[in-house]
């Protein structure tokens, strides 16, 4: 048996809807890959978002694109923009037509309702294997800090 490395990650859930958060939090599971290892955060609206993305490394960020005041796009947007180095985003949206939306607010992923576990973990580990290998989320300014 070969050995390898288990890099540990943070990820953000954001919904308003705690039953939305726990469906990605299963999607993703607690190994999406053989080689990484999540923790979850969560946060129920835009100022728990920030207050986590201020005090702690997230390392990626999974939004609902459906919550409501502040949907999943426009989080990913503002975050961008008020972020030097943000994490990488993903936006769980309902409607494939909405990925243009996504694509505009500089998503660096989507995936549509119903989330399918393959493909959930593998657009998540997808982001942070990039974010590992030094990738710069889409929209960043800066370079991500090694």
């Amino acid at each position: 048996m070969s050995e390898y490395t288990v890099s540990e990650y943070t990820v953000l859930l954001y919904s308003d809807d705690a039953a939305v958060r726990d469906r990605i939090r299963l999607a993703i599971g607690p190994r999406p890959a053989a080689d990484l290892q999540v923790e979850f955060a969560e946060a129920s609206t835009w100022e728990e978002c920030r207050r986590l993305l201020d005090e702690y490394e997230i390392d990626l960020m999974m939004l609902d694109g459906e919550a409501s005041p502040a949907g999943g796009i426009g989080i990913a947007r503002q975050t961008k923009d008020e972020y030097l180095n943000p994490p990488p985003t993903c936006v769980v949206i309902a409607r494939a037509a909405d990925r243009w939306l996504a694509a505009y607010a500089q998503v660096d992923a989507t995936i549509v309702a119903p989330l399918d576990p393959v493909t959930t973990g593998q657009t998540v580990a997808g982001l942070l294997r990039a974010r590992r290998d030094g990738a710069v989320p889409l929209g960043t300014l800066g370079t991500i800090p090694r």
